[in-house]
């Protein structure tokens, strides 16, 4: 009864409780603003559309237009009702909240509204939601109660992974802190020592150069005396030459010219040359010392390691993308070194002699350069070892071309060449004359790494995977041959791309 109650009291033309309740002479009720919305509507409509005035529920034709008077009674049975909606009244509702009522209509909200994702009441379900799906409260929050649990169990589970995200950023930022630290910590060491290095440096070179300095004035000012005494001999006997040329007597002339002091040639000078190279060479030694003490002990960003892929072969086309195509010098290569495969394989045959050994260039040692030379940027090549006792470097031009200090082979030893050793339990790295040894697996495809400006020469060991034997540290100052050594029967390839 009460809600064919609240139906009467809906205005036909908005569809809500009536605001302004008028009343027409049919005795039909509108709100006051919407029926004269209607009739406003209707007067601006075509000539042959006008309405003029008329009911819209009976279609009742006025000449004139109606007064609108409020309808004192029936506004307020309206209010009444709407206070009956929100408060309750005798019929034995339950006293509801105000977030319990529908915002459209003041009504209780009793049922779900799938299509408009809302809670409605009845009005709604008879205006607003008429034909739409309609369900029960219990029914809809079943359905989402469901969907709530696995979003919330996801976002249990993305919480607990940005969490640990959050430790492991943490972890890297104190490891980073703590890297950093001790990074700092040992770069400020190496550069008061640096600092001590440098100031010895400059003392001894200053002294040094000073020494020689004086040492070849003193060569010149001795050349200078002995050409002064030289052009005062000169100045005496050209001044008794001419005055013997001026004697009109013929006897006193033959008499006086044998008593000429003879023209002797004027003692060779002792040469003097300021060796710049001479100077030089220690500077270098000195420095290259100096950056080796800088380079040591720090991090793998200074000193490159070997990348560790696993389940396959290393790709080393990726890691070194400037490889290059070296081949043997055959001008250089020792008399039992045979070549082959334009000039890329090389073999020892110690029973047969290959070509002629001259005097120069070819090595007295088992040995052999490479045609290409390097004194900038950075540069790769790969070879491929029948065995051990064999080694692989660089080297200057001038690179001894006979036996010393009683080796076989003169590869890293004096200060301008470096090479690898491998052994058959071993490797052993050479410069100046001094060996490191290297425990480290036998490969018969290695790498060599050259960064002449950073003053960089790597070796690596090619196979599953790539790994570093060993890295020098060095100043480079002219260009760089890659050089090998072969014992006998050995084969050495140059690896092409």
């Amino acid at each position: 009864a009460s809600q064919k109650l609240e139906e009467k009291l809906v205005c036909s033309i908005c569809l809500e409780l009536f605001r302004v309740p008028v009343t027409l002479p049919c005795g039909h009720n509108f709100c006051k603003g919407c029926i004269r919305d209607h009739w406003h509507k209707g007067q601006q409509a075509p000539a042959a559309a006008k309405t003029g005035y008329t009911c819209p529920e009976c279609r009742r034709d006025f000449e004139r237009c109606p007064e609108l008077e409020k309808n004192v009674t029936l506004w307020n049975v309206v209010e009444l009702a709407r206070d009956g909606d929100a408060r309750g009244s005798g019929t034995g509702r339950c006293e509801v909240a105000r977030g319990e009522l529908c915002p459209q209509h003041g009504r209780p909200l009793e049922l779900y509204c799938e299509n408009e994702q809302r809670c409605i009441c009845c009005i709604c379900t008879v205006r607003q939601c008429q034909g739409h799906r309609r369900v029960l409260f219990e029914e809809e929050r079943s359905k989402k109660q469901t969907f709530l649990e696995e979003s919330l169990e996801e976002a249990q589970e993305e919480s607990e992974r940005i969490e640990r995200a959050m430790q492991e950023l943490d972890e890297q930022t104190r490891s980073i802190k703590d890297s950093s630290d001790k990074l700092k910590s040992r770069i400020q060491s190496k550069c008061t020592h640096l600092r001590k290095a440098l100031e010895d440096f400059q003392c001894q070179v200053v002294a040094r150069i000073e020494q020689e300095q004086v040492s070849r004035l003193e060569r010149l000012e001795e050349n200078w005396s002995l050409l002064k005494d030289s052009l005062d001999v000169l100045t005496q006997y050209k001044e008794k030459a001419q005055n013997l040329l001026a004697c009109p007597d013929h006897r006193t002339f033959l008499q006086e010219l044998p008593r000429l002091p003879r023209l002797e040639s004027p003692e060779a000078l002792v040469p003097v040359e300021f060796d710049v190279a001479h100077v030089i060479k220690p500077i270098l030694e000195t420095l290259a010392d100096i950056s080796r003490l800088l380079l040591e002990d720090l991090p793998g960003s200074v000193t490159p390691k070997a990348p560790n892929p696993t389940g396959q072969a290393p790709s080393t086309p990726l890691l070194f993308p400037d490889h290059c195509n070296l081949t043997f010098d055959p001008e250089t290569a020792n008399k039992y070194l045979e070549l082959s495969r334009g000039d890329r394989k090389a073999k020892h045959i110690p029973s047969a002699i290959c070509r002629q050994q001259e005097q120069e260039p070819r090595f007295e040692p088992w040995q052999v350069l490479c045609m290409q030379s390097y004194d900038s940027g950075h540069h790769y090549w790969e070879v491929k070892i029948s065995s051990h006792a064999v080694i692989l470097g660089v080297t200057y031009r001038g690179l001894p071309r006979e036996r010393q200090h009683g080796h076989s082979f003169n590869i890293g030893l004096d200060s301008s060449s470096w090479g690898l050793q491998v052994r058959e339990d071993c490797y052993l790295a050479w410069h100046k004359g001094q060996a490191e040894k290297i425990r480290e697996e036998l490969y018969k495809n290695l790498g060599v790494s050259l960064d002449y400006g950073k003053g960089l020469l790597s070796f690596y060991g090619l196979g599953e995977r790539t790994r570093l034997i060993h890295s020098f540290h060095d100043v480079f100052t002219e260009p760089l041959y890659p050089v090998f050594w072969l014992c006998e029967g050995r084969v050495v390839t140059l690896c092409q791309r």
